[in-house]
């Protein structure tokens, strides 16, 4: 039996609780884990004033509740699977080092900020900055998969290193902002700005967008490393069509004040 946290006292302020990671709770006992530290805002507590805690320990978790307002589920996180049966607060998979976490809900801002591997895939949609660097910080995302099947705000994959991240529905402002390396594949709309300040890396839609001055078109081909993302990603359960798999993209090289070493690639109607 996987070890299930049920939440049974909502929080009146957001909840951090990074001790919930399979690797974390790796052989404590049921008393172990209810007594780990938490803080409900600025306030010390322990996981059990706040969860239900059932089953054992033997690297998957169960998630169950309004967990709205808890925040950094996962962090950190580096084996296991985590599944959340719903909505999710801020920060869930930030720095995770690997292992699986399922989010059949939305997701608050910094989702997988700063991940280094592993997979995390969000049901719905999620906030701002999935993937993205912290304020301050020249790296964000430096590997890993992060999937999205619904919308996402803005900053997707901001000054990431490495990794993908793919959203099924819209992104919005700035998608791929200082992006280092790596790609973002958004099957939806863009929004403004996108990919500015890009060193290197891909940038993908399957619409048009529009692009800042700093772009400029190069050629209209067919990417085969996009080809292979994307049969990855039908793999995974994201509607990706067969036209998008064949078909042929616009390459817009950029950004110009980074001496155009990066790419957005428009799908081609």
């Amino acid at each position: 039996m996987s070890l299930k946290l049920t939440l049974h006292t909502t929080p009146d302020v957001p909840l951090e609780v990074d001790v919930i990671a399979p690797d974390k709770l790796a052989g404590k006992s049921v008393s172990e884990i209810e007594n780990l530290p938490v803080y409900h805002g600025n306030q010390r507590a322990t996981l059990g004033d706040f969860f239900k805690v059932q089953g054992g320990a033997n690297g998957e978790i169960e998630l169950a509740g309004d967990l709205g307002r808890v925040k950094h589920i996962g962090a950190g996180m580096a084996s296991g699977r985590l599944l959340i049966e719903g909505d999710v607060g801020m920060h869930v998979g930030a720095a995770m080092t690997g292992g699986e976490i399922v989010v059949k809900g939305n997701a608050g801002d910094w989702a997988g900020a700063e991940m280094q591997d592993g997979r995390l895939i969000i049901k719905g949609n999620a906030g701002h900055l999935v993937g993205s660097g912290y304020r301050g910080s020249p790296i964000g995302m430096q590997g890993g998969e992060i999937i999205v099947f619904g919308n996402a705000g803005n900053e997707v994959g901001g000054a990431m290193r490495r990794g993908l991240v793919a959203v099924g529905g819209n992104a919005g402002d700035f998608t791929g902002v200082n992006i280092l390396a790596g790609s973002v594949i958004v099957l939806g709309q863009l929004g403004w700005r996108t990919a500015a300040g890009m060193v290197r890396g891909s940038v993908v839609s399957m619409h048009d967008a529009e692009l800042l001055p700093t772009f400029s078109y190069a050629c209209t081909y067919q990417p085969t490393f996009l080809r292979l993302y994307l049969l990855h990603l039908r793999s995974l359960g994201l509607p990706i069509k067969d036209e998008y798999i064949t078909g042929k993209y616009q390459r817009w090289s950029g950004d110009a004040v980074q001496l155009n070493r990066g790419e957005v690639l428009l799908f081609e109607n």
